[in-house]
C-alpha cells in the first residue's frame, strides 16, 4: 500500500514537474515578438522566431503581431472650416515598432487601438476643421491628409507604434443635408423642366402660327392664281366658241338643242309641249341651211 502511494505521489511530482518544465518554453513566429517579464518588470525583448526558453512560475511572455496592422475608424461627423458638417471613416496602418514601451504605455492591442482611435479622431478634427469643403473634393485633399497623418505619427510615437498611413474611407454629406440638397437639386430640375416645357410650348405656338400663316398664304395664292387660270380658261373656251359659232350659227343652234334635248329629255322624263313650240322645231324639219 504504502509502495502504490509513493508511485502515485511520484507520478504527480512528475507530472507537475514536466508541467512547469513545459511552462517555461515558447515558440515565437517570424511574424511576431515578444517580451520577457520577470514578476512584472522587462527582462528582454525576444525578436528571432523560434522556440525559446523563460523561468517557469517567476517569468511571464507578451507576444505582438509585427506587421503592418490595421485601423478602421468609426463614422465621425466634423465640422470643417466654413461651418459645413462632412461624415467621415478613417483607416490607418500602424506597426509596433517597441514592444517594450508599446507594453508600458497599452498593455493590450485592443487598447492601442482604442488609443490610436482616439489620436485620429481628435486629429482629424483639429485639421479638417482649419479646412473648407472645396479642400476635401480637390486635389488639396492629398495635403490635408499628410498633414494629419504627421500629427498621429507624432502622437503616437509615445505608444511604441509607428503610422505609416492615414486616409480617409469615406466623406460624404449627413443624411439631412445630404436629403436637403436632394430635395433642392429636385426643386432646381423640376423648375428647369417646367421653363423648358413653356419655351418649348411657346415656340409650338410660334411654329404653329408660322405654319397657319403660310398656308393662308399659299391657299390665297392658288386661288388667286386659279381665278386666273380659270378666267383664261373660260375668256379662251368662249373665243373658241364664238370662232365655232362664227362659221356656222346654224349648225351650232341645232347642235346646242340637242345637248338641251339630251339633258331635258332623260330616262323617266315627261315634258307636254306643243308641237309648234320652238324647243321642239329641230323635231319637225330639222336644220335649215
Amino acid at each position: 500500500m504504502n509502495a502504490r502511494i509513493l508511485q502515485t505521489a511520484a507520478a504527480v511530482i512528475l507530472a507537475v514537474s514536466l508541467a512547469v518544465a513545459a511552462s517555461g518554453f515558447f515558440i515565437l513566429d517570424q511574424t511576431e515578438e515578444a517580451i520577457i517579464l520577470r514578476l512584472g518588470a522587462w527582462r528582454a525583448t525576444v525578436t528571432e522566431p523560434g522556440l525559446h526558453f523563460k523561468m517557469p512560475l517567476l517569468e511571464s511572455v507578451a507576444i505582438y503581431d509585427n506587421r503592418l496592422l490595421a485601423l478602421n475608424t468609426p463614422d465621425e461627423q466634423i465640422l470643417l472650416g466654413d461651418q459645413k458638417r462632412l461624415v467621415v471613416d478613417t483607416y490607418t496602418r500602424y506597426r509596433i515598432v517597441d514592444p517594450l514601451r508599446f507594453y508600458q504605455s497599452v498593455r493590450t492591442e485592443s487598447n492601442a487601438r482604442s488609443q490610436l482611435g482616439s489620436i485620429i479622431q481628435s486629429s482629424m478634427r483639429r485639421v479638417m476643421g482649419t479646412v473648407m469643403m472645396p479642400a476635401i473634393l480637390s486635389d488639396q485633399r492629398a495635403e490635408v491628409m499628410r498633414t494629419i497623418l504627421k500629427d498621429v505619427a507624432e502622437a503616437a510615437q509615445p505608444l511604441g507604434v509607428t503610422v505609416v498611413d492615414v486616409r480617409l474611407h469615406r466623406a460624404d454629406l449627413p443624411e439631412e443635408t445630404s436629403q436637403a440638397i436632394y430635395d433642392r437639386m429636385k426643386s432646381e430640375r423640376e423648375r428647369q423642366a417646367k421653363e423648358l416645357r413653356a419655351q418649348g410650348y411657346e415656340w409650338g405656338q410660334q411654329i404653329r402660327s408660322k405654319a397657319d400663316r403660310d398656308r393662308t398664304v399659299l391657299l390665297a395664292e392658288a386661288q388667286r392664281q386659279s381665278q386666273i387660270l380659270r378666267g383664261e380658261g373660260d375668256a379662251e373656251s368662249s373665243r373658241v366658241y364664238g370662232e365655232a359659232f362664227s362659221q356656222d350659227p346654224q349648225f351650232y343652234a341645232f347642235y346646242r338643242s340637242l345637248q338641251a334635248y339630251r339633258s331635258a329629255l332623260g330616262e323617266g322624263t315627261t315634258l307636254v309641249l306643243s308641237p309648234d313650240n320652238d324647243f321642239l322645231k329641230f323635231f319637225s324639219g330639222g336644220p335649215k341651211r
